[in-house]
């Protein structure tokens, strides 16, 4: 038992004894942490203070530096100042010289008024005696010098007023006998004057100088027959291998050439043969001219057109207006009336198909009185086109009172266009520059004239004259003498304006 207790006290003794011992180090390590973290503290307190001294030494250079910077900048802007006030100064010293040479400027012109003033004054009295002496010497006074001066200025004017009611007289004369022609022609033209005479004519080949007596036949009968049945005159003359078929029917004339090479191929030359290949060529060339129409109007752009339209444009193939073919020309004026339209906003198919169909009225030759004009525009209308087109067509020569769409006006331009180019017509390119030159050559054979220029196809002539030999007044005699010399030798459609050009200088020189 007691052993028990001396053991248990002798483990208490040794755990007391543990404790105090770890107590103890547990003390001593903790005043070793406090003193490590104290030096740690006071380390940390020496770093801050020397970063503080860096940081403040850093800080006065960088002060110091803005502060030079600074002083730089307001001594370059003071300098600024001062040369912005030299300029002031010098502009203001400027604009004092100029105001004081303004007020001797104001101070001269002045006294310069006071002299005109007093120059115009001598001037009135010198005007005044100057009349009065003349009063004095003609014995009328202003009033009855006025009067008899417009008594004379009346009389020219009532002499020039009846001239110009007898040219006025004449003009309406020379237009009547114009228009009186223009119908006659037209008249002349359902007939199918407007064929040349070159082109009334066909010559057909022969192989040999055999072929003209088969031809004829016996007593003349198979040459009757074939110009019974074609309507054409067969000539056989002394021209060598060849028979000349003579007609004003353009189609007439071609149906009696395809039916005479067609016999001539044949060989078999008889009245019944030759009824029954006139047959044939007939039926051909009406193929011929409906291939035409459609080709035409596939080369226009028009498509949907009546098969009786295409058919009587397609006669246009054999038809010529002066020399130009008018199937090609009705072609040519639906593509210009179509670019027209496009250029000022238009309707550009109403253009194009009154340009093709404008002169179609011309295929119908004399069947139908009236000119080809409105002949043409009734039939398109007969066949559902448009009143746009009905009018265009009809009025593409002015037979109406005035165009009823600007398709009208662009027709006629269109149509004038492909008329009036060089060479379409026959016309040629030298007789038009005879025109001209005429016209520059009566221009250039007054004096004081130092170019002269024709221009709108010689519907004006621009003179410009030597300004110091021709004043403004000369300018408007030369003019009406132009007029008269171009009236006196020139023939010439309508009228030509006459423009003279005087250029005026001022010239100075700035010392």
């Amino acid at each position: 038992m007691l052993t028990y207790v001396v053991f248990a006290l002798a483990i208490i003794l040794v755990g007391v004894g543990t404790f105090a011992l770890g107590y103890q180090l547990r003390e001593r390590r903790f005043r070793q942490q406090m003193k490590l973290a104290g030096e740690s503290a006071d380390r940390l307190l020496d770093e801050a203070k020397s970063r503080q001294r860096e940081l403040l030494l850093e800080a006065r250079d960088e002060a110091l530096k803005l502060k030079a910077a600074a002083e730089v900048d307001i001594r370059d802007r003071r300098a600024e100042l001062h040369r912005q006030e030299r300029r002031l100064q010098q502009k203001e010293e400027m604009l004092d010289r100029r105001v004081e040479a303004l007020d001797r400027r104001e101070r001269a012109m002045t006294e310069k008024e006071h002299q005109i003033e007093a120059t115009r004054m001598q001037i009135e009295e010198l005007k005044k005696d100057r009349q009065r002496e003349l009063e004095r010497v003609a014995q009328l006074s202003v009033e009855e010098a006025r009067d008899y001066l417009l008594r004379e200025i009346e009389q020219e004017v009532r002499a020039d007023a009846a001239r110009r009611v007898r040219e006025i007289e004449q003009e309406a004369k020379e237009e009547a006998e114009r228009k009186a022609r223009a119908i006659i022609t037209l008249a002349i033209q359902r007939c199918a004057a407007d064929q040349v005479a070159e082109s009334i004519v066909t010559v057909v080949a022969l192989p040999n100088e055999e072929m003209k007596g088969r031809i004829i036949g016996r007593e003349g009968r198979n040459i009757r027959a074939l110009e019974s049945a074609t309507g054409v005159d067969v000539i056989i003359d002394d021209t060598p291998d060849a028979v000349t078929l003579s007609g004003f029917d353009p189609i007439r004339r071609e149906i009696a050439r395809v039916a005479l090479q067609k016999l001539i191929v044949d060989g078999r030359i008889h009245p019944a043969r030759i009824e029954e290949l006139v047959a044939k060529a007939r039926q051909e060339v009406e193929n011929q001219i409906r291939e035409e129409g459609e080709q035409a109007a596939l080369k226009a752009g028009i498509h949907g057109l009546h098969p009786e339209l295409i058919k009587v444009l397609g006669r246009l193939k054999f038809r010529t207006s002066y020399g130009q073919n008018i199937l090609n020309h009705s072609i040519e004026v639906a593509h210009l009336s179509a670019a027209l339209a496009a250029e000022v906003g238009a309707d550009v198919n109403v253009a194009r198909a009154a340009g093709l169909l404008h002169d179609i009225g011309k295929a119908l030759s004399h069947e139908v009185e009236g000119p080809h004009a409105l002949v043409g525009a009734e039939l398109v209308r007969r066949y559902g086109k448009s009143p746009k087109i009905v009018a265009a067509i009809g009025n593409h020569h002015g037979e109406m009172d005035e165009p009823q769409s600007i398709e009208a006006i662009i027709v006629q331009a269109a149509d004038a266009i492909s008329g009036a180019r060089p060479g379409a017509r026959r016309e040629t390119v030298e007789n038009y520059i005879k025109r001209l030159e005429a016209l520059e050559t009566v221009a250039n054979s007054f004096p004081g004239v130092e170019r002269s220029f024709a221009i709108q196809a010689g519907r004006e002539v621009r003179i410009i004259v030597k300004p110091d030999e021709i004043d403004d007044l000369g300018a408007v005699r030369l003019a009406r003498d132009i007029v008269k010399r171009i009236e006196e030798t020139l023939e010439y459609p309508g009228q030509i304006k006459v423009t003279v050009l005087r250029e005026t200088r001022a010239v100075d020189f700035a010392r």
